[in-house]
């Protein structure tokens, strides 16, 4: 925790008697920097943020009551506290002074020991919000690690064993979020990817997330069909979910030796197919019910065969619904024109694309939800592991999956 001793107190007053004053009386507790009106005031706190402001009302210039509005707008003194110092005592001023954001009202004259058991006082209010928030997020930070570290980033090995390629991001618009993507080897011939989203964000989400994933990531080896997956994951998830909270996600089963790729969706984004030679299109038609209402639902399949050079990209709503700072939508029609301008690129490279593209439209405007986008990008058809010269061409990985 800070001591109070390194803490800075902005004194602004265009008197230079006042200041005197409380330089004299402060100094020897405190750093100390001087303003002589509101304009010197925010240029200051903007260059050396304070931690404490006191703050004279009636200046040349910009009064207090609008420095302190400004300051409360600055984002490194918005929540700096601030003590107003002034003559005037009326019910009615110091009523103003706590509206445009002041922790604290003393009238002049003043008492030095008042002012200084005052300043004491925020000072030390601020340092344990300042320590208390300091451990929030060391520990969001740690949250974020563990969450992050059970998303894949190597996909080197699936690659070559599937004959595929893939690209993928995540970026919480906090600490942590709820957005999951996952890849899952379920054998030889079949490949599991899903991508999904948990209702609301920060650390709810981010732990019902950690719950999805890690189902779906068990189920993924024991089903065999994406929309009985689903029910499965559905079933779990409702069967204790005290908190209501919903997942939508979409489920993908991938054969590489015939290039079926079998889709399931539970309310989520309609993925988009990215034929090699051809315009983007939706992948599936239905959206489908959210996972975790209630038990017992029951999801379309859809079939397609991924010829070499056919991607598949999975997104949450964090793309397609992201705003930029005329409050206007992304949307999916932009997502396919998008799309398109990548066509014949790697994996990786239509996942960063999109992403440039989304930053690029949103421009300023803050990040409102998470992002997730992983593409799935088909390479030559694998052969028959049954046939003797299958056999001898097809990787190590594969051997392995087949053999356990």
């Amino acid at each position: 925790m800070k001591k109070l001793s390194d803490c800075r107190v902005l004194i602004v007053d265009d008197a230079k008697a006042n200041l005197d004053i409380l330089v004299e009386g402060l100094k020897a507790d405190h750093k100390l920097s001087l303003a002589l009106n509101g304009e010197m005031a925010l240029q200051v706190a903007a260059r050396n943020p304070p931690d404490l402001v006191l703050l004279d009302i009636v200046m040349p210039g910009l009064d207090g009551y609008e420095v302190c509005r400004r300051l409360r707008q600055m984002p490194e003194t918005a929540e700096v506290p601030i003590m107003f110092l002034s003559s005037l005592e009326e019910v009615q001023n110091k009523t103003r002074g706590f509206e445009a954001g002041a922790n604290d009202y003393l009238t002049k004259p003043f008492e030095m020991l008042e002012v200084k058991a005052r300043v004491r006082s925020l000072l030390k209010a601020k340092a344990y919000s300042d320590a208390a928030k300091e451990q929030i997020a060391s520990e969001l930070r740690v949250a974020r690690e563990i969450q992050m570290g059970m998303l894949p980033r190597e996909f080197t090995a699936v690659e070559q064993a599937y004959s595929v390629s893939f690209g993928a991001v995540l970026e919480p618009a906090r600490e942590v979020g709820g957005d999951l993507y996952g890849i899952c080897a379920a054998g030889p011939d079949r490949l599991v990817v899903f991508l999904g989203d948990v209702s609301g964000k920060g650390i709810p989400a981010s732990m019902f997330m950690v719950r999805a994933i890690s189902l779906a990531r068990l189920l993924a080896r024991e089903v065999a069909e994406p929309e009985r997956i689903l029910a499965r994951l559905n079933d779990e998830l409702a069967a204790d979910n005290p908190s209501g909270m919903f997942v939508t996600f979409l489920c993908g089963v991938f054969e590489p030796l015939s290039g079926r790729l079998t889709l399931a969706n539970a309310g989520h984004c309609r993925p988009v197919l990215l034929p090699a030679g051809e315009p983007p299109r939706w992948a599936v038609r239905n959206l489908g019910t959210a996972l975790g209402f209630e038990p017992g639902l029951a999801f379309e399949r859809t079939e397609l065969t991924l010829r070499e050079g056919d991607t598949l990209i999975l997104y949450t709503d964090g793309v397609s619904e992201a705003f930029n700072p005329q409050d206007e939508c992304y949307g999916t029609d932009r997502l396919l024109v998008d799309a398109a301008t990548f066509a014949g690129e790697p994996a990786p490279a239509i996942v960063a694309g999109l992403l440039q593209r989304v930053r690029a439209f949103a421009g300023t405007a803050p990040q409102s939800d998470d992002i997730a986008i992983l593409a799935l990008r088909a390479g030559r058809r694998m052969q028959d592991p049954s046939s003797r010269e299958a056999g001898e061409n097809i990787s190590p990985l594969t051997k392995r999956l087949a053999s356990a």
